[in-house]
This record gives C-alpha cells, sequence and structure tokens, in this order.
C-alpha cells in the first residue's frame, strides 16, 4: 500500500470519528423550542436585550439611559433576525453539499442531515422571537432584506466561498455567546436563553463548516480557490451592503420612536454608530476569530490573503 493511500485512509477515518462526535453531541444537547427556550415566557422590556461589547451603545453618550434601553432592544431584534437570515442559505447549501455524502461516509451524512434539520429549526425559533419582540415594541420595525433573496444571491458564490462565509459566521457566534452575551447579568433572561441554546448546536455546526470548507478545499484546483476569494470578498462586500441598509432602517426606526426629537446629527450618529455596531457583530469579530483566521490562511495563498485584507480594511473601524 503507498503512503498517500495510508494518509488518504487515515484522514478519512479521523474525520469519520470527527463527523461521529458532532452526531453525539448533537443528540445530547437536543432542545425543543418550547420545552426548553421559550417556557411560555415573554421577554422583558425593562431590561436590555444586547450586551454593551456587541451593542456598542454606550459610544452614543448623548443618549440617556432609557434611549440605550430601547436601542438595545431594537439591535437585539434586529441580531435575531440577522440570524433567521443567514441560516436560510447555510440550510439550504448544507443540505445540497450532504449529497457529497450520499454514497459515502454514512456518518457524514447523519451529520449534515442533522445539522441541517437544526438550521430549520433556529429559523423557526427567531420568527418566534421576532414575533415576542413586536409584541412589545413601537409599531414601524423593518428588517429589510428577506431570506430567499439574500440566500439565492448568497448561492450563486462558489461552495468554497460559501462554506467560508458560512463558517465565519458560526464561529463568530461562539466569541458573542461565550464573551459578551454569557458574562452579562443585566440582560433579558428570555433573549439570554434564546442565544443559549443556539449556541449549543451552532458548536457542532462550526466543527462541520470546517470539515466540508477544507474539504471542498482539497477537491477544487488553484486556479478555482483564486476564483473562490474574489467570490468571498464580494459575498462579504454583499453582508455590509445589508448592514448599511439595515442600520439605516434601525436608525430611522429609533428616531422615530423616541420621546424627543433628535437634531440631524444626533439622528446620524445613531445611523453610523449602529453601522460601526453591525460591521462589528456580523464582520469584523469573526475576522479577528482566531480559529477563523487560521483557517483561511492554511487554504489561501499570501496574495490571496492581502486581496483580502485589502477588501476588509474600510470596514474594520
Amino acid at each position: 500500500m503507498s503512503t498517500t493511500t495510508l494518509q488518504r485512509m487515515t484522514m478519512t477515518s479521523t474525520h469519520t470519528e470527527q463527523y461521529a462526535k458532532c452526531i453525539a453531541a448533537s443528540k445530547r444537547i437536543r432542545w425543543d423550542i418550547d420545552r426548553d427556550v421559550i417556557r411560555a415566557r415573554e421577554f422583558d422590556f425593562s431590561k436590555p436585550f444586547l450586551p454593551d461589547g456587541l451593542s456598542r451603545i454606550s459610544r452614543l453618550d448623548f443618549l440617556a439611559p432609557l434611549e440605550r434601553l430601547r436601542l438595545s432592544q431594537i439591535q437585539g431584534r434586529t441580531y435575531a433576525n440577522m440570524f433567521g437570515l443567514v441560516e436560510r442559505f447555510i440550510g439550504i447549501k448544507m443540505l445540497e453539499i450532504s449529497r457529497n455524502h450520499w454514497y459515502g461516509d454514512q456518518v457524514a451524512l447523519e451529520a449534515l442531515v442533522r445539522f441541517t434539520d437544526e438550521e430549520l429549526k433556529h429559523q423557526e425559533l427567531f420568527r418566534r422571537i421576532e414575533r415576542l419582540a413586536g409584541n412589545g415594541m413601537h409599531d414601524g420595525y423593518q428588517f429589510v432584506p428577506t431570506a430567499n433573496a439574500v440566500a439565492a444571491q448568497v448561492l450563486q458564490a462558489s461552495t468554497w466561498a460559501v462554506l467560508a462565509l458560512t463558517c465565519h459566521i458560526e464561529l463568530f457566534t461562539q466569541v458573542h455567546y461565550r464573551h459578551s452575551i454569557d458574562a452579562d447579568e443585566e440582560i433579558s433572561e428570555l433573549y439570554k436563553d434564546v442565544f443559549l441554546f443556539h449556541w449549543k448546536e451552532e458548536s457542532q455546526h462550526a466543527l462541520l463548516d470546517e470539515l466540508e470548507w477544507e474539504r471542498e478545499n482539497d477537491r477544487i484546483s488553484p486556479a478555482e480557490r483564486d476564483r473562490a476569494v474574489d467570490d468571498l470578498i464580494a459575498l462579504v462586500g454583499a453582508v455590509d451592503g445589508i448592514l448599511q441598509v439595515q442600520s439605516r432602517a434601525d436608525a430611522s426606526y429609533f428616531v422615530s420612536t423616541c420621546d424627543r426629537a433628535m437634531t440631524p446629527q444626533q439622528a446620524d450618529s445613531v445611523a453610523a454608530g449602529l453601522l460601526d455596531a453591525y460591521r462589528w457583530q456580523y464582520i469584523v469579530s469573526g475576522v479577528q476569530e482566531p480559529r477563523f483566521a487560521r483557517a483561511l490562511a492554511l487554504m489561501v495563498s499570501t496574495d490571496q490573503m492581502k486581496r483580502i485584507q485589502t477588501a476588509l480594511q474600510p470596514l474594520m473601524g
């Protein structure tokens, strides 16, 4: 038996074990939306939703405490909607690439089917959260992007680029929960529980993202990878476009429902502050996450990394 063949067999065996660990974790932590998460509760609107480490509201020092509270709840509503949005294309992509295992590793196939099932559950959870948030907030809030339209756009990109974006998203969910949400004792208990249970399943999803991204990276040619890098840059640009539109919509909603009239300069500062926070939440915090940075660096050339960094620079704040 050749050394190359032996290495491939060893790698396949190792990957099967990793997929199996994800299945075992999925079974162990499986949760139900009503029984475990919502538990017949409503949001406590006397408390913020997002901690300042994510919302960055403390930078808007002209806001009164009640205004900061309301802006945190608006951001928290959008935060939940953003995850419901991205999980549409993530679920579709995972279902699509599961076909690569149909006649092969059945353990990997089961892991990806479970992944897809959990993403569908998460979408339902975030639809429920949107309704609960709407029950206690002023009319007029708009979440502008639509899940199907975004998914249709994202899924035109190469699989390598979509998996890179997916891995980036699901790794920053880990960072957000561990370093900001879990540590904050002041935020709404229900809101905190939503992201506790979301985090539990996303921990396995992030590992599966890495496995499938690595598998795709090994499959494609250098020329295909180079085009995929351009696709990834375009996808990040598209995400930023969504953030620009939604930050303006959220700022307009906040200003229009505020208990006092704001100056044009203050309204502009709110919009700029929201865009800064959203870029931090959905782009920068993931880019700076060491696990993602290491994975990306192992797959791309020095020149390709420079292209990515140059594209990201205007967004980094």
